[in-house]
């Protein structure tokens, strides 16, 4: 059971209903880690605003998705696994193998395996990155935007991560739940 209670889009009031309105238009549904955020309308809005202008971002879906598996593996968040592996495969079209590659932090490409690999490390150093690894990303390739949206990417999912944890956020019954 989660230790914040999930809002109930039906009876919501004030700013809270109307981002889960907007949420509801855009997803079809309002997922229960929305409906957790939605105790603070603030922090709510917070979220989806760095999740949208991620999301227009250079990086591609296939390696923000891939991102947010090689994070939530490190960081042990089985919601956000499950959320993101069904993201990976539904809306960006990744293989079983490729998801479970990027658990890992591993991708086939060249450059997507740099940029996970940046990612595990600004995840696993907490932001403490040296300068051999900003020279080991720029040289398979990654440009200066590609790796700032890395970091942005990062700390999304750990927000994620931790929110989740901390809440207990239930696995949304639509989404198969993974294991760690």
């Amino acid at each position: 059971m989660s230790t914040l209670p999930m809002i109930d889009p039906s009876t919501a009031d004030g700013p809270a209903a109307d981002l889960m309105a907007g949420v509801r238009r855009e997803l079809g549904a309002v997922p229960n880690m929305y409906r957790t955020l939605a105790n603070s309308p603030a922090l709510l809005s917070g979220y989806l605003g760095l999740s949208g202008a991620m999301g227009g971002g250079v990086l591609s879906p296939q390696v923000r998705e891939s991102i947010a598996l090689t994070v939530s593996q490190s960081n042990g968040c089985v919601h956000c696994l499950s959320a993101h592996s069904f993201l990976a495969e539904k809306v960006a079209h990744l293989s079983a193998e490729d998801i479970a590659e990027a658990r890992k932090g591993h991708a086939r490409d060249p450059k997507t395996a740099a940029l996970l690999s940046f990612a595990a490390t600004v995840n696993d150093t907490r932001g403490r990155v040296t300068e051999d690894d900003f020279d080991d990303v720029r040289a398979a390739g990654a440009t200066d935007e590609e790796i700032a949206e890395t970091i942005g990417n990062v700390a999304l999912t750990v927000f994620t991560n931790y929110f989740n944890i901390a809440c207990n956020v239930p696995v949304d019954s639509s989404v198969t739940a993974v294991e760690l």
